[in-house]
């Protein structure tokens, strides 16, 4: 479980001083090349699973908008079988974390692109509460929030680890408060929870970017290792920004 450890670990020289200037810079462009572009594709994988299963879901939509939904689509959502689709995302992180370590890079990949489909299926429902504009608005509002926070985590030269601690206790006070708000289904906490959210998966953004970059340089890692740790990053980098994305749309997302 430690790939999946939030909290900064301690390193050796590393390569950082082990290699020329030029090849370690090579190194680590090509090394956040992976992490990025397995990123993509897991997010890729998830919007096509959640468009096919919407379309599928969903019958039609009634001149006021809302949306009609099949045989399938009720079966999905309303029934019992909502909540499976609602766990299977965490089940897969559970696992994967477990068995990181003994899992081979090529394992860990396979399994990252599944979680991202079953993530996809999950996220079918916002086709149902949201308009595809305001969908497609929110989803480039958060690359380019995404892109901006990461780019600022690889380029600072000022250490962002002292704000880990803070913002892993943010995290785990907005899962407490988002469980807690199944239950009261508070419109105002559910504003709380979706504001600091953004806020806090835009902070981890950037220091997981950083965390990762200097991981790379400053660990000994054969490239097997490397591999591994290019997937375990991509699906840190992937989790902010689906829950940025995602409570980017509950403030921002015109419902039907």
């Amino acid at each position: 479980m430690s790939n999946f450890d939030r909290n900064a670990p301690v390193w050796g020289a590393g390569r950082a001083q082990q290699t020329s200037a030029v090849e370690m810079d090579q190194g680590l462009r090509s090394f956040m090349l992976g992490v990025y572009n397995n990123m993509s594709i897991g997010l890729a994988i998830t919007g096509l699973a959640a468009i096919g299963i919407s379309m599928l879901a969903i019958a039609g939509y009634a001149s006021t908008g809302k949306a009609i939904l099949s045989p399938f689509g009720v079966t999905l959502f309303t029934s019992p079988l909502k909540w499976v689709v609602m766990l299977a995302p965490l089940a897969f992180i559970l696992f994967f974390s477990f068995k990181a370590e003994s899992m081979s890079s090529s394992a860990a990949r396979a399994m990252f692109f599944a979680f991202a489909a079953v993530m996809g299926v999950s996220m079918a429902s916002i086709f149902v509460v949201f308009t595809g504009e305001s969908i497609t608005k929110v989803f480039f509002i958060t690359a380019a929030a995404f892109g901006g926070l990461s780019l600022y985590g690889y380029t600072t030269k000022k250490s962002l680890s002292g704000m880990g601690s803070f913002l892993i206790m943010g995290l785990i006070g907005l899962v407490i408060a988002s469980v807690v708000n199944i239950f009261l289904a508070s419109s105002a906490l559910s504003f709380a929870i979706s504001a600091i959210g953004v806020l806090v998966f835009a902070g981890l953004t950037a220091w997981d970017t950083q965390r990762l970059k200097e991981m790379y340089l400053y660990s000994d890692m054969d490239q097997e290792s490397a591999a591994k740790l290019s997937v375990n990053g991509a699906l840190s980098l992937y989790l902010n920004f689906i829950n940025m994305f995602q409570m980017l749309l509950q403030l921002f997302g015109d419902r039907r």
